[in-house]
């Protein structure tokens, strides 16, 4: 295995697997049954997987429901991390779950087990695997994706001129270290100093913290568009509003639930009789899709991925013995 470091030796990155896509493609049962694969198989003599949630929403405890956080029966015995650490009254930053993850994958890899990222989170996912640093704003993770969305039009070209104008010393650090032509980077490096003014220089890592294989699940549009509403209804049926109600009731502010998005957003909305339940349905279906969409166009911007349909386990199972041999 090439997961540690080796004494004396540059630091071998290590090898970390991750499993993405949009809300309701079947990441979490995926990234489970390879968990077990590797642990009945012990692939490439690691002796398991722990799996490692990249979830902005999921970190909070007691937001189960509304989130779809995967059940402890749905783990079927394999850990999970980076779920349930932070009261939902508090701001969860990426530098947070950055952390976060670092230390849980340092406790999964001394067992000689193999690190599982899931999630759809893509910032999350970026930020780790590129061992991005970035001071904390204040700004939303929604709005912060809102601001990317924004900007994705305009070239190259363009946001590195307009970065100049805001942070010029890292506009040309950009410059000379080839990363002008990432807009993702240059994207972030606008908000930051659009935030914060002109923010210290890093400089970057000269060996990679990990070696990863991004796994994406590629869903048609039609049949996502039906697996998000048979799982909204499902999880109303099964308490999804009953939940909202004692999240409020404990404590939890209408002003809050708003700023968590999503179904907690249109919850609240619901529970302060502004939208009646069919109103709520038909509005979380295509503001959840809405979502997914933009989760989509997030991933394919990455060429890192080697995207899948959820039924080709064979190919699944295939790339991953591939990448862990390697």
């Amino acid at each position: 295995m090439s997961m540690k470091p080796q004494t004396g030796r540059i630091e071998t990155p290590i090898k970390i697997l991750i499993i993405l896509g949009p809300t309701a493609s079947g990441k979490s049962d995926l990234a489970v049954k390879l968990a077990e694969k590797v642990g009945q198989e012990k692939l490439d003599g690691y002796t398991g997987a722990e799996i490692i949630s990249a979830d902005s929403r999921q970190v909070y405890k007691g937001l189960d429901i509304g989130t779809g956080k995967i059940t402890r029966e749905e783990m079927r015995g394999i850990s999970h991390h980076c779920l349930d650490i932070v009261d939902p009254q508090s701001r969860f930053t990426v530098t947070e779950w950055k952390n976060a993850a670092e230390k849980a994958i340092s406790g999964i890899v001394v067992q000689d087990k193999l690190p599982i990222i899931c999630g759809g989170t893509g910032f999350y996912i970026t930020t780790l695997v590129d061992d991005l640093e970035f001071p904390n704003i204040k700004m939303s993770q929604e709005d912060q994706e809102k601001f990317s969305k924004k900007c994705e039009p305009k070239s190259a070209e363009e946001l590195i001129e307009e970065l100049k104008k805001l942070d010029p010393i890292r506009a040309e650090n950009m410059i000379k270290t080839g990363n002008s032509k990432n807009k993702r980077r240059v994207i972030r490096s606008i908000l930051v100093a659009q935030e914060l003014g002109v923010v210290p220089v890093l400089t970057p890592r000269l060996t990679p913290k990990y070696d990863a294989l991004f796994i994406g699940i590629t869903t048609p549009d039609d049949l996502l568009k039906d697996r998000i509403k048979t799982r909204l209804t499902k999880r109303i049926g099964i308490g999804m509003i009953v939940e909202a109600e004692k999240l409020h009731a404990t404590g939890l502010s209408f002003e809050r639930m708003e700023e968590l998005g999503l179904e907690y957003r249109y919850l609240a909305q619901y529970i302060q009789h502004k939208l009646s339940l069919e109103e709520l349905i038909d509005t979380l279906a295509t503001k959840i899709w809405q979502y997914a969409r933009r989760q989509k166009t997030w991933f394919k911007k990455d060429e890192r991925i080697k995207w899948f349909e959820l039924g080709e386990t064979e190919k699944i199972d295939e790339a991953m013995q591939t990448f862990l041999k390697k």
